[in-house]
């Protein structure tokens, strides 16, 4: 058989070539499983702070971010990351519905803190004006529905702050009317009436008045947002909604026990009133040794600089940047890979069930994500990890974005209901405070 040995070699070098092409061909069966699943189901991010550096960055003026090219290249200010977002990596992501943050720092008071809310609002809908092919403003979920339909990113607007409303309804009340669909409680620091998670207790969650508010964003179909607040807060609120809550961008306290993360008690009782815990991207929520390498530095750089008295350092800035230089050499910054956020979308699935996970980024409000989901062109490989994992194809949808659209369409539901039953709320901070002595 004098041809066996050219056949044998031809077929090894056959099967050597097969064996090499075939996580190739894999990866295109992959991308293409996702594609297909993203056509049927809009992806929904629930967070994107963008609106927040387009003003930081440029001064609120559009004219000077194309958003139609990529902004890695911009310019940005000293020790802050390129943006995260623009056009062409949403497209590539595949986003189909996107939570723009208005948010605004906690330090603004009173009626500037709603001037400054109203012009986010405006910026979103200017974004939206000035890409009408790519982006849509959008109210309901039939909105979303239809601007995915045809082809265009949903734009809804979240206010991240309680404070903003500056202690009013009638101003909650507008900010739906200009198209706010949900308002996170609190942000960084406690408002008057809701206890933040960053912050010392005041009111040990909810006051009267901060139990009239959840109400009456149940009444109006706006979402209530519980990342940022505390936990007593988080269970006040549970406690109150009569309309399913969202947590717009927050992961697992059991995996990381940061107070921005959410306790398994809690994501049951979330499960228990038909919400969605929309995990975030920041590699110190998804991360223990993250976080402790976070709070580490941090304490490391106040023990070298800590004005106006305190460091080893004080008034020596290059001595103090070089030993955190030496410190940072001897404590590498840990690792976080898009594993790390899927193992909080898993264990929230095991927890509180697979109704009741979603995304939510955080992109352009962290100064970087984990290694392989630095930016919105990287959903699909986080849902192709999900999807090694055994997730299925309708799990697949339902993380992406079709349980936040359910919750969305179910506060619509209890908002027609409630608007039927009673008028609008005419609370005031005053319900919250003490009886008068007789």
């Amino acid at each position: 058989m004098p041809h066996s040995a050219p056949r044998a070699h031809f077929a090894l070098t056959l099967l050597s070539a097969l064996l090499l092409a075939a996580p190739a061909l894999g990866a295109d069966v992959e991308a293409q499983r996702i594609e297909r699943i993203l056509a049927q189901t809009p992806l929904v991010d629930g967070h994107n702070d963008l609106p927040w550096e387009i003003r930081t960055r440029f001064a609120g003026d559009l004219s000077k971010v194309d958003l139609s090219r990529s902004t890695l290249t911009l310019p940005a200010p000293a020790g802050s990351p390129p943006l995260m977002t623009d056009i062409p990596r949403l497209r590539a992501g595949h986003v189909g519905a996107q939570f723009w943050s208005v948010f605004i720092p906690v330090e603004v008071p009173g009626a500037a803190a709603v001037q400054m809310t109203i012009e986010q609002i405006d910026l979103v809908k200017q974004m939206c004006a000035r890409y009408p092919d790519d982006l849509a403003m959008a109210y309901t979920a039939a909105d979303v529905a239809r601007a995915h339909r045809a082809g265009r990113v949903a734009s809804l607007i979240g206010v991240e702050g309680g404070h903003q409303i500056n202690n009013s309804l009638d101003v909650l009340r507008a900010y739906y009317d200009l198209g706010a669909r949900y308002m996170t409680l609190t942000h960084s620091s406690n408002t008057a009436w809701a206890d933040s998670a960053t912050d010392n207790p005041a009111h040990h969650g909810l006051t009267p008045f901060g139990r009239e508010v959840v109400r009456e964003m149940n009444r109006i179909g706006m979402l209530v947002d519980l990342s940022h607040v505390s936990e007593e807060t988080m269970r006040a609120a549970l406690a109150v909604s009569e309309a399913p809550v969202i947590y717009s961008h927050s992961s697992a306290r059991a995996l990381v026990d940061h107070p921005r993360d959410v306790p398994d008690d809690v994501l049951r009782l979330v499960a228990a009133n038909g919400g969605v815990v929309m995990v975030n991207f920041f590699p110190g929520y998804v991360s223990e040794a993250r976080r402790r390498w976070d709070a580490e530095r941090a304490a490391e750089v106040a023990r070298n600089n800590s004005p106006p008295f305190g460091g080893l350092y004080i008034g020596q800035p290059e001595r103090a940047k070089a030993a955190l230089a030496e410190w940072e050499r001897a404590q590498p910054k840990p690792a976080v890979g898009i594993g790390d956020v899927a193992d909080h979308i898993d264990h929230i699935r095991q927890v509180a069930g697979v109704d009741h996970v979603g995304l939510g980024s955080d992109f352009d409000g962290i100064p970087e994500g984990p290694t392989g989901l630095d930016g919105v062109d990287k959903y699909p490989a986080l849902l192709a990890e999900l999807a090694h994992r055994g997730w299925s194809d309708a799990e697949l949808a339902k993380v992406a974005g079709g349980n936040a659209l359910r919750v969305l369409a179910r506060a619509e539901e209890v908002s027609v209901r409630l608007r039927a039953a009673r008028g609008p709320s005419t609370a005031t901070l005053a319900l919250d405070a003490p009886p008068q002595a007789q």
